[in-house]
C-alpha cells in the first residue's frame, strides 16, 4: 500500500480493508456478514466498504452469485496486510496478535518491544480446504511430513479444530491410519490432494478434546522458602499452587509454554516450576 493511499483512508476504514483482504485470501470468500459482524456496522455500510475497496483495486475481487459474495481473482494481491497465514489464524483465534495485522498502518511509535515467534510458511491452498473441512466436517487426503516420515506420506484425516500451541499452528483431526485423533502441524502438510466427502468419524468421539482437566503447578521444592514465595508471586499462585483448566488434548502445550518440569522431582531438578498433580496427568503428557 502506498503512503499516498494510506493518507487518504480513515483509520476505521483501513481496518475494514484489512479484514476484506484477510477473509478473501484465506477463506477464499468475502461476504458482507464478515464486516457487519466484526465492526457492528449495517449491511449497507459493509457493501459500501467492499465497493470502495474494489474501486481502489478492481482486479482483486470478483462477484460470485453462488455464495452471494466475492472471491479472490487469480490476480489478487494484498495491499493492506502482509498476506501471511498468521494474520488469519490469530484473527480466528481472537487474540492480541491482531497487532501483527496492523503493522503497515500509520500508528504512532510506542516505547515497547515484543519478541515475535518466527512465522511458519502456510499456503492458502493448504489452509483453505482445512478450514472448509473443519466447518463442513469433510475428509481430506493430504501429504504429510513428520519426523517418522521425513520424505512425506499420504494421510486421510477428518479435521475439526485449529490449535495454536504458542509456537505454531496445528489442526486437530481424526487420522484414519492410526484410527485416533491427532494434531497435525499445518506447515508440515505439503499438499491437500483430494476432498473425499463427509467425515466418517464424529468429532464428538474425540474424548481428549471434550475432556477438561485441572493442571496444578507449583514452585520447585528444592528452592528455599523465599525463592518459592517469589515464584508463587510471579505466577499469582494461591497457597503455593497455580491451577489451570484446559482440554486434556492440549495439556502438553500448556506445560511446554510455561516450561514446567514434568518428570520425577529429584535433588538435581532446577526448573522453577514443577507439575504438582503429575500422577493424574501422566496419560495426557506426550
Amino acid at each position: 500500500m502506498s503512503k499516498n493511499v494510506s493518507d487518504r483512508i480513515r483509520w476505521e476504514q483501513l481496518l475494514r480493508y484489512q479484514l476484506i483482504e484477510i477473509m478473501a485470501l484465506w477463506e477464499g470468500r468475502l461476504i458482507t456478514n464478515h464486516l457487519t459482524g466484526a465492526f457492528c456496522i449495517g449491511r449497507q455500510q459493509a457493501s459500501k466498504d467492499i465497493n470502495a475497496y474494489r474501486v481502489l483495486y478492481p482486479s482483486n475481487l470478483a462477484y460470485d452469485k453462488k455464495i452471494k459474495g466475492y472471491v479472490p481473482t487469480s490476480k489478487f494481491q494484498v495491499h493492506f496486510t502482509k498476506g501471511t497465514a498468521n494474520e488469519y489464524l490469530h484473527l480466528l483465534n481472537n487474540n492480541e496478535a491482531l497487532s501483527s495485522i496492523l503493522e503497515k498502518s500509520a500508528m504512532p511509535p510506542s516505547n515497547t518491544e515484543v519478541l515475535s515467534v518466527p512465522s511458519r510458511t502456510i499456503s492458502p491452498s493448504i489452509l483453505r480446504p482445512i478450514i472448509k473441512a473443519c466447518r463442513e466436517k469433510l475428509r481430506l487426503d493430504i501429504t504429510y511430513y513428520s519426523m517418522t516420515s521425513p520424505d512425506g506420506e499420504g494421510r486421510i484425516i477428518s479435521p475439526h479444530s485449529l490449535v495454536f500451541s504458542g509456537i505454531r499452528w496445528h489442526v486437530r483431526a481424526y487420522c484414519e491410519k492410526h484410527r485416533d485423533y491427532r494434531d497435525f502441524v499445518i506447515n508440515r502438510i505439503r499438499s491437500v490432494d483430494d476432498v473425499m466427502g463427509r467425515a466418517i468419524e464424529d468429532d464428538r468421539h474425540d474424548t481428549l478434546w471434550s475432556l477438561y482437566v485441572d493442571i496444578e503447578i507449583a514452585p520447585n521444592p528444592n528452592f528455599n522458602a523465599a525463592q518459592q514465595s517469589l515464584i508463587a508471586r510471579d505466577y499469582q499462585m494461591c497457597d503455593g499452587v497455580m491451577k489451570l483448566s484446559g482440554r486434556a488434548a492440549l495439556v502438553q502445550y500448556s506445560l511446554d509454554n510455561l516450561r514446567v518440569f514434568v518428570g520425577e522431582v529429584t535433588s538435581q531438578t532446577n526448573e522453577h516450576l514443577v507439575l504438582k498433580n503429575r500422577d493424574k496427568l501422566l496419560r495426557y503428557i506426550l
